[in-house]
């Protein structure tokens, strides 16, 4: 078409380039080449600024991960990996990423209903107490219904909520905390507010029926809160669950949360001394208590926190034991969403302190929490308590006696 002139320089109007401007062009292109060419040299000798080389790795940086033996961590690295953000782009667009045959081993369909992989996964699964049985089966579960609420005992925002976790029985455990370090209302000028926190009782454990009673204080106290599910020890982590759920719903301003035992003393005016004083940063990831390092599961079976290895293995994470601790309101909103991405796990302090480190944090201890208790010779020495923010465990008639040591003012410590 244009015999005259070389190939490649024809405009992309299909004009015929000049030579001037030919000539242009391979100065331009000779200086592009010559940049590259200088910029490579640069980055593989480095300068003497001390710029080290480029090192390419010489082995694989990634490792497939292996399926655990253990069953609640093979739980864990599934939702781990249903949780990663890069794994969840790629799903919910039109890839072709299969999964490992375990990951879409998942059980029923129904979360509810109960697990059949457990039996079979969990080789000494017939040995283990019969309630550790039950959590197994039935640990997917998350949903039951409330059988008692207060939905609006939060109307007021509370500055401090006392979240107390009891048993249908503990009628005298109750009533001795709501006259003594319980007591809703007003303490040291700000609002403190009161929950106790109850699952359900079932035929077969061979429990009284007691639902009546409960039913009368419920109506009376209003500060019952219960749900319809099988109340035993190792229930205690959907308790803790529950409570999370239920406050992100009914009590999301709630500024502190004190969660404890039916059988601590909680000095609440210490508390409430401690978190006022406290700057607004340290408040918003506020998690204290009497805390556990480098622990691990019990393998003795006659232990009450007995774990097999064919459920567990691992550390611990630092957690806070579960007599009592305080945190503040805006964190559970985030251990709320956190505990999503956590399997419930049979010890409550612990899941806890797992929903802790998947934000990134840790309870700090703090020495005024003793929820393994203080020496004997203590305990009647009124101005101990005074210094103390909850000790594990007091009977209710003990609540009765150290009460007035806190609030009376003639009572000199110093």
């Amino acid at each position: 078409m244009f015999p005259n002139v070389p190939f490649g320089f024809v405009t992309q109007r299909g004009g015929i380039m000049s030579a001037g401007h030919r000539k242009l062009c391979v100065i331009v292109m000779l200086n592009v080449f010559v940049c590259l060419l200088v910029c490579v040299t640069w980055n593989l000798r480095g300068h003497k600024s001390g710029r080290q080389k480029v090192r390419i790795p010489s082995e694989r940086f990634w490792h497939r991960q292996e399926e655990s033996k253990s069953f609640w961590n093979k739980e864990q690295q599934r939702l781990d990996f249903l949780f990663n953000p890069i794994v969840n782009s790629l799903l919910s667009s039109d890839s072709l990423i299969e999964l490992p045959d375990w990951l879409n081993n998942t059980g029923p369909p129904d979360l509810c209903e109960p697990d059949n992989r457990v039996p079979v996964q969990i080789m000494d699964y017939n040995s283990l107490p019969k309630g550790f049985q039950d959590f197994l089966l039935h640990m997917r579960c998350r949903t039951y219904p409330m059988l008692i609420n207060q939905p609006h005992i939060c109307k007021g925002t509370p500055f401090l909520l006392l979240a107390v976790k009891s048993l249908i029985p503990h009628f005298d455990r109750r009533q001795a905390i709501r006259e003594t370090w319980g007591r809703a209302g007003v303490i040291a000028n700000r609002s403190v507010v009161t929950v106790f926190l109850l699952g359900n009782t079932l035929a077969v454990d061979h429990f009284p029926d007691l639902l009546g009673m409960l039913d009368h204080e419920a109506k009376l106290h209003k500060d019952v809160l219960q749900w319809d599910y099988r109340e035993t020890f190792y229930n205690l982590t959907l308790k803790e669950v529950l409570f999370l759920e239920w406050f992100s719903e009914h009590c999301p301003h709630g500024q502190f949360i004190l969660k404890g035992d039916d059988d601590v003393f909680v000095n609440t005016v210490r508390i409430v001394d401690l978190l006022e004083g406290l700057p607004e940063k340290k408040a918003k990831d506020l998690f204290i208590g009497d805390v556990i390092n480098d622990a691990g599961p019990h393998r003795n079976r006659r232990l009450k926190y007995f774990v097999p290895e064919s459920v567990f293995v691992g550390l611990y994470p630092t957690y806070a034991g579960g007599g009592g601790y305080l945190y503040s309101g805006e964190l559970a909103l985030r251990l709320h969403n956190a505990s999503r991405q956590v399997v419930l796990y049979p010890i409550d302090d612990v899941y806890t302190g797992m929903c802790l480190k998947k934000l990134g944090l840790a309870p700090e201890k703090h020495d005024g929490f003793r929820t393994f208790g203080i020496d004997a010779k203590f305990r009647d020495n009124p101005c101990v308590y005074r210094n103390l923010m909850l000790v594990h465990s007091c009977t209710p008639q003990e609540m009765l006696t150290i009460w007035p040591w806190i609030i009376h003012p003639e009572l000199d410590c110093q």
